[in-house]
């Protein structure tokens, strides 16, 4: 939303999210989290609330009535933030990491979005 350039007019990416996470010790195998875990928990939330929808500043009206005029599986993701790379790392350090890892004792410390190959944006403590 209010977007200066091309990516003014509603488009989409392919992302690849990378997530740095530690722990105050490691678990009896030598793990701060079995990746498997990481991957059901955090991307579980990015599969079920990110994939195959649009990203929508919830302030983007006029976007917004078009994605939900249109025939979907989905609904759009409606979000407080503008969903730019730098703001979804932003997110899933602070909101969803520590929600989906609750429990566990894993703090996640750095979230990389990867926009394009030379595109990355991200967000640590």
């Amino acid at each position: 939303m209010n977007h200066e350039s091309k990516c003014s007019t509603a488009h989409g990416h392919n992302y690849y999210v990378r997530i740095t996470a530690t722990a105050s010790s490691l678990d009896e195998i030598g793990r701060v989290i079995d990746f498997g875990v990481l991957k059901e928990k955090v991307g579980g939330w990015i599969d079920t609330n990110w994939d195959h929808t649009f990203l929508v500043n919830r302030h983007d009206t006029d976007v917004l009535a078009a994605l939900l005029s249109m025939p979907r599986a989905k609904d759009p993701f409606v979000c407080d933030f503008n969903p730019t790379a730098e703001e979804m790392a932003h997110f899933l350090l602070d909101e969803v990491c520590p929600d989906a890892l609750q429990g566990t004792g894993v703090t996640v410390t750095k979230v990389s979005v990867e926009e394009t190959s030379n595109c990355i944006a991200e967000a640590s403590r």
